[in-house]
């Protein structure tokens, strides 16, 4: 991952940025020394174009970024809690479920018993606490078994209710609205928690049809994944978490170019050193539900850690600075007059650089450009349009040059065939 910073412009203007450099490194000592002489003379006769721009209204943001993995946010495994045998099965994989919507049944045979089991031994406990009652003779001795047999209801009424829910969980229902991508149950299969044994081969997804011999899986019965709510895992290095905190906002996009964004929902405190540096987790939530997304495909993220709106900039190469660093910029009236002025920068992005005094918004200031490849005469006479195997501003290749050994223009130095500038 890498910390960057940028600037999106939140007011058009109108200005030009020229200017372009190409610097070929050959070996060699003594020829890096005359191409340099060159390249530089061949600047410094190039003309400059200067232009007026405007001091403009930006949004900074700087960001943290990084890469992770999508998953769904749901991924429920969904088991039944009570014993019995599997008498419907309402799903198979890539059914669309609703929370709430039956996903299979078994018969109640088993919770039926144990919930009249449960409610006898209740019946039994109220009894022997009234016979107690009623035998009280103020003593400790009566007192103590009062208690007792109060505690004793508690418990039966406790297991009463329990095995009274238990008939309904005989009814395996979504807890979460998705999609099934898995199941593994069977008609006729016995269940005993969230373990099942059957005829059918229960641990393949959607079997049909098995073996008669029985066999137990802890394979879950029911997978359900969510399809509307998305979730991304990435890794933030040591140096870069502490800037991360929870509702930052966060620009996604896959390989494809599929944009959407999200927000930093969890920041991990344990670092994992896997990758041979310490790297801590952070989840983000996408935000809505974007379309084309697919559990396990690969994300880059920008996290955005701080964002300022109304910040005034001007092109850096406005921009002189002194060896004292000073800073000025050269000002354009309306009526053309020019003036230096001192200003105090802050912050650099990409071309544009920070003004926090000095300026105002809407002041034009001055920038020159070079521009090379315009039309000046070489030492030839010659002009900088291109030319074959030509240094820029049209001299001769010096005697002995090997021109080949450049790997830009054919035959020669920027401006030969196939490279920038140069002269005829």
């Amino acid at each position: 991952m890498k910390l960057a910073s940028r600037l999106r412009r939140i007011r058009t203007r109108t200005w030009i940025i020229a200017g372009v450099a190409a610097v070929v490194v050959v070996g060699g000592g003594s020829t890096w020394a005359v191409l340099a002489a060159t390249a530089s003379s061949a600047q410094a006769s190039a003309p400059t174009v200067s232009t007026s721009v405007a001091a403009a209204l930006e949004t900074l943001e700087k960001t943290i970024d990084t890469s992770g993995t999508l998953a769904p946010t749901v991924q429920e495994n969904v088991d039944f809690a009570v014993s019995g045998t599997v008498t419907g099965v309402n799903v198979v994989a890539g059914t669309t479920v609703a929370a709430g919507d039956v996903l299979a049944t078994v018969d109640t045979l088993t919770v039926n018993a144990e919930a009249l089991s449960a409610q006898a031994t209740l019946a039994k406990a109220q009894a022997t606490l009234a016979a107690a009652e009623e035998d009280d003779d103020g003593s400790d001795e009566s007192a103590a078994q009062i208690a007792a047999d109060e505690a004793a209801v508690a418990v039966a009424q406790a297991d009463a209710d329990e095995a009274t829910a238990a008939i309904a969980d005989a009814t395996l229902v979504a807890p979460v609205a998705g999609l099934v991508t898995a199941v593994n149950l069977e008609v006729g299969d016995v269940v005993s928690g969230s373990s099942s044994s059957g005829s059918g081969s229960s641990g393949a997804t959607g079997s049909t049809g098995g073996s008669t011999s029985s066999t137990t899986t802890s394979t879950s019965q029911f997978t359900i994944v969510s399809t509307d709510s998305w979730q991304v895992s990435l890794s933030v290095g040591e140096t870069d978490v502490a800037n991360v905190a929870v509702g930052d906002q966060v620009e996604l996009s896959t390989d494809d170019g599929t944009a959407f964004f999200g927000t930093v929902s969890e920041v991990g405190l344990l670092p994992s050193t896997t990758s041979g540096a310490a790297t801590y987790p952070v989840t983000v939530a996408v935000t809505g539900s974007p379309e084309g997304l697919y559990d396990g495909i690969s994300v880059t993220a920008s996290i955005v850690y701080e964002r300022r709106t109304d910040v005034l900039t001007v092109p850096s190469a406005a921009v002189t600075t002194d060896a004292d660093g000073a800073s000025t910029v050269t000002v354009v009236a309306d009526d053309g007059t020019e003036t230096v002025t001192t200003v105090t920068v802050g912050e650099t992005s990409g071309t544009l650089v920070e003004i926090t005094e000095g300026l105002a918004e809407g002041d034009l200031v001055k920038v020159e450009t070079f521009t090379p490849g315009s039309g000046n005469s070489g030492t030839d006479g010659s002009t900088e349009q291109g030319g074959t195997g030509q240094f820029p501003g049209g001299g001769e290749l010096p005697e002995g040059f090997d021109p080949s050994q450049m790997g830009g223009g054919q035959g020669g130095f920027p401006g030969g065939t196939g490279g920038t500038t140069g002269g005829n």
